[in-house]
């Protein structure tokens, strides 16, 4: 089956389990899905884990194929993992950067249309005029693009994305969806991003997985799992779901569950 399946999935760390019997059964090709949950509920352990980065057990079955089997390097052929910073102290420029991730997925040719491919990625991120910069005199956001930049150019087939818009201003927080989604769709690919905007999620989103304590508590169409009864469960808010006078729909928060000392 096309997309990413996920059975009976559990990962964490030696003394404490994180994710226990995750069952995902779907998440579709050239479609955007966004991974929700409060502070601590195992976001970025799954992520790290679904990269072969942290132990775990069960099944994951990407266009049909076991990606547990797999030894580490075929599966980052296939899976790209961006955190939410990149390490610190390297010092290379960006075009530089871009080219070795680009080697690293063997499609590097040294040629000219490679290299014009990977500057035709830093014009579309709107960071061209950094191709020449060194990375480790770059602003935190600065980082985030050339990060996401590094992971589109291997053309993996499923995209993991760590909170890429943590560090970027509204400009960019919008550039940057619109072009994960159309990169999405171009390229076929899965593509999952952790995000604490509720309404990025709403607005960008075509799944939704909402996750609490390592439980998935909800799966499904944006609008099907954030909900009043989910922000309340999860979040443990007061919320509700409105569409402004565009059409598009906004979570606005009225207050907490049960608020302290009341």
């Amino acid at each position: 089956m096309e997309g990413l399946q996920i059975r009976a999935f559990h990962t964490g760390y030696p003394k404490r389990k994180v994710i226990e019997n995750l069952n995902v059964p779907r998440l579709p090709r050239g479609k955007i899905a966004v991974l929700l949950g409060p502070n601590g509920c195992g976001k970025s352990t799954l992520l790290r884990s679904l990269a072969g980065l942290n132990p775990a057990q069960g099944e994951l079955w990407l266009n049909g194929e076991e990606l547990m089997a797999l030894p580490f390097a075929r599966r980052a052929e296939k899976v790209v993992y961006l955190p939410q910073s990149l390490p610190a102290g390297v010092h290379l420029h960006v075009l530089e950067s871009i080219i070795v991730a680009q080697r690293a997925s063997g499609s590097y040719g040294g040629s000219a249309t490679s290299e014009a491919e990977v500057m035709a990625l830093l014009e579309q991120l709107g960071i061209a005029h950094l191709a020449l910069s060194y990375l480790d005199q770059l602003s935190g956001g600065q980082k985030q693009l050339v990060g996401l930049a590094q992971s589109l150019i291997r053309r993996p087939q499923l995209l993991l994305l760590d909170e890429p818009l943590s560090a970027l201003d509204l400009n960019y927080q919008f550039h940057v969806m619109d072009l994960v989604r159309r990169e999405t769709r171009l390229r076929n690919i899965v593509t999952l991003v952790v995000v604490h905007d509720i309404n990025i999620a709403l607005r960008h989103a075509e799944h939704v997985l909402m996750l609490q304590q390592g439980r998935l508590i909800a799966d499904g169409e944006p609008e099907a799992v954030i909900t009043a009864e989910s922000l309340a469960e999860v979040y443990g808010v007061r919320g509700r779901i409105e569409r402004c006078s565009q059409g598009t729909p906004q979570v606005l928060i009225d207050g907490l569950v049960a608020e302290p000392g009341l």
